[in-house]
């Protein structure tokens, strides 16, 4: 142990630069918009203002959106979508929310004010062709040094995992919706 701690020790000295980070959390497993309100938490506890875009998100009024009220001076929080989009069934209009989306998320992204940037679902609106890799690239090169934007959702295009800092992906092992039969679940996925 005390060798790893000299390595460790090493590694933790030679690292000294700092940079805001473009993040993406994809896949087809649960906990990528988790994973992403877990980092919001961590910012509005440093005392960061943070900003939530949801893209398809948005017929119902999302359970986190509730809680994190308590944070209105530190967060804005914008549901921006018609929910699913089996549901809307009119790709137009589906189009025309996930661009409206993508504007507002750009003031936030190009706002140094903001340290954090949540695009939750957005790879979604990118996988089903609502916004283009190129679209969103060319907003991301707008950020601030020292700010991170978090891009969710299934499907991430490669050009912006290519490019982006950080990429997570959920692995779905075993899901109770698909095994049991069991419903969705306030709490759980809502």
């Amino acid at each position: 142990m005390r060798r790893r701690k000299e390595v460790q020790d090493r590694r933790l000295a030679e690292r000294t630069q700092e940079k805001g980070l473009v993040i993406i959390h994809t896949g087809n497993g649960k906990g990528k918009t988790t994973a992403a309100l877990g980092m919001v938490m961590r910012s509005l506890g440093h005392g960061h203002r943070v900003a939530i875009v949801q893209f398809i998100k948005g017929a119902w009024e999302p359970a986190e959106k509730a809680i994190l009220e308590k944070f209105s001076d530190q967060l804005v929080f914008h549901a921006m979508g018609e929910g699913f989009t089996w549901e809307t069934q009119d790709r137009d209009r589906d189009i025309a929310k996930a661009q409206a989306a993508w504007g507002k998320a750009l003031e936030y992204i190009q706002d140094s004010a903001y340290r954090l940037v949540l695009l939750d679902e957005v790879n979604v609106a990118l996988k089903l062709g609502y916004l283009t890799p190129d679209q969103v690239q060319a907003g991301l090169d707008q950020k601030p040094d020292r700010s991170h934007v978090i891009l969710t959702g299934r499907g991430a295009p490669a050009p912006l995992i290519e490019t982006a800092d950080l990429v997570t992906e959920m692995k779905l092992v075993k899901h109770p919706f698909r095994e049991q039969g069991i419903k969705a679940q306030a709490g759980i996925e809502f």
